[in-house]
């Protein structure tokens, strides 16, 4: 049997073009004699839609498009399986099965995911008798993401009902899938494949969605193994792909990327399908000659083209010559262009207004941030004024602990390095010069600095970022609690001050541009925490 695994990446609402998606790879599988044709989940509609799920007319309209897509079925020996929300004892999240030019069949997801990024029982009712389908003399099993991921050991909360036991005795057993990607998954990803089929005893096709619908990437890489679980295809990451399988081939190989490359394609993918499908053509971004906008730069030229992103230069009265110079050299190694608006005169306003109303108060944080709401302020300016993505270049150890400013350096359509830890942004830059030098090496090597007052570095407020980050990753992350921190080794004044931080900066985080999620746990819909809280 050979299948035609549709790697699509439909953008949430385009109802008619994700379904003329399913319509060209329906016509693809019949060319190249594909028995099936696979789309990933909800392909019609995109994932995730959703409060768009809550109207009538959009559901009526996918289900529409289903039929539409079943017809060009017809005259074709071609099994098409293609998922759309549906409306069959309650609203369904459905897989359609269309064969000869008509729905043959619909199947509903079972397991409900409401954790982490999902909250699927908020829409839809679940399937509680699942059952393969028969079409064509085959008998295909046919499951959607989440009821495949009930595998002891390898998932935190195993479900009572098993949508993969339920198909044993099917020939193939697809799953229609829209995973978000987080670094690391493909591995995960496969090791459950592999279990499952060998649990199922059938082949399994894995059909993934691709693209960057708000601060959810898909990266696609769609998964064919065969009964014993060995891999038989493995579809590329981060690009749309039609790919024929013939599940009697030999196994293959299976790669999986280094962090680096896999996170930069992420977020360069995140970025630019962000723009396109929100209605942008170019980018502004504040460069500071620090580490984070120069990544940002790098990432958002590499979506989006040199000649579509400019970079900003706003030296202030703290800014040393350095910050110019090799912000001037980045966007010259970039082919930017970049522009300079100093903001010093700006301040010097700033203090002159407030100045009544701040005698006989020392200088402190007020003064300082009044520079970065500045910046804030030209950059805003000049995305209205040209139609530019503001793009924010604060990464996620600074969003964590708050050191950020509101309505400042936090202003911006899009927090692109917002789930990247300072550690992981020198990582990530010094992959990004692997083939030739696009980040200056001082912006490398010199100490972070806001340069928001004489001399200040980032370490005078904050500690050291390895250590910082250390905590982080344990704290919001895995979940962990202080003392279970100070246990692994870390000094606990810092554990708690830490976590201090990371409380009392909530506020600045539920007003923060949409991030770009490439980690288990991304500040924003997955992390709800209350603002008016006291547990710590």
């Amino acid at each position: 049997m050979r299948v035609l695994v549709a790697q699509l990446s439909p953008i949430v609402g385009d109802v008619v073009a994700n379904a003329d998606l399913c319509i060209g790879a329906i016509r693809r599988a019949a060319e190249t004699g594909a028995t099936l044709a696979v789309c990933p989940e909800l392909v019609l509609s995109g994932y995730p839609p959703r409060d768009l799920l809550e109207r009538v007319d959009f559901v009526e309209a996918c289900m529409r498009e289903a039929r539409r897509v079943a017809v060009a079925t017809a005259g074709r020996h071609v099994v098409a399986v293609f998922g759309c929300p549906w409306t069959e004892g309650g609203l369904r999240n459905s897989a359609v099965v269309a064969y000869q030019g008509r729905i043959v069949a619909v199947r509903h997801k079972s397991l409900l995911p409401t954790y982490d990024v999902f909250d699927e029982s908020r829409y839809f009712t679940p399937e509680t008798d699942p059952r393969p389908v028969e079409v064509a003399g085959l008998r295909i099993g046919v499951t959607i993401c989440e009821d495949i991921w009930n595998e002891p050991g390898l998932v935190r909360n195993p479900y009572v009902l098993d949508p993969v036991d339920r198909m044993k005795g099917c020939e193939v057993l697809l799953n229609l899938s829209a995973s978000p990607f987080h670094a690391g998954k493909g591995e995960l990803r496969a090791e459950l494949l592999a279990r499952q089929a060998r649990q199922c005893g059938a082949p399994i096709v894995y059909c993934n969605q691709v693209g960057g619908n708000d601060e959810l990437l898909f990266d696609g890489g769609s998964l064919v193994v065969d009964r014993n679980g060995a891999p038989l295809h493995q579809s590329a990451q981060f690009v749309s792909e039609l790919a024929l399988v013939d599940l009697a081939a030999s196994p293959v190989s299976l790669r999986f990327p280094a962090f680096e490359p896999e996170v930069l394609e992420a977020l360069v993918m995140g970025t630019r399908d962000y723009a396109k499908r929100t209605g942008f053509r170019s980018a502004v971004i504040g460069l500071s000659g620090g580490i984070d906008s120069a990544l940002v730069a790098a990432i958002a030229v590499r979506a989006l083209g040199p000649e579509n992103v400019l970079g900003v230069g706003m030296p202030g009265p703290f800014s040393s010559p350095g910050s110019i110079t090799d912000a001037q050299a980045l966007a010259a190694n970039l082919g930017m262009q970049m522009e300079l608006v100093p903001i010093t005169s700006v301040h010097t306003s700033f203090l002159g207004a407030l100045g009544p109303l701040f005698a006989g108060r020392p200088p402190d944080v007020a003064e300082q941030n009044l520079q970065a709401r500045a910046r804030g302020t030209v950059l805003m300016a000049l995305s209205n004024k040209f139609a530019h993505l503001l793009l924010t270049t604060g990464n996620k150890s600074e969003m964590a602990v708050g050191y950020c400013t509101l309505y400042g350096d936090m202003n911006g359509g899009l927090a692109v390095i917002g789930d990247v830890y300072k550690t992981d942004v020198y990582r990530l830059s010094r992959h990004a010069n692997v083939a030739g030098i696009v980040i200056p090496e001082s912006t490398l090597t010199k100490p972070p600095s806001a340069e928001l007052a004489p001399d200040q570095k980032d370490e005078d407020s904050l500690p050291p970022y390895a250590v910082l980050d250390a905590i982080l990753r344990r704290y919001v992350e895995a979940g962990a609690n202080a003392d279970s921190i100070v246990a692994a080794g870390f000094d606990r004044a810092t554990v708690e001050r830490v976590v201090r931080m990371v409380v009392g900066s909530e506020h600045k985080r539920w007003q923060a541009a949409p991030v770009l999620r490439v980690s288990s746990r991304a500040f924003g819909s997955g992390r709800r925490m209350p603002l008016a809280q006291r547990w710590s």
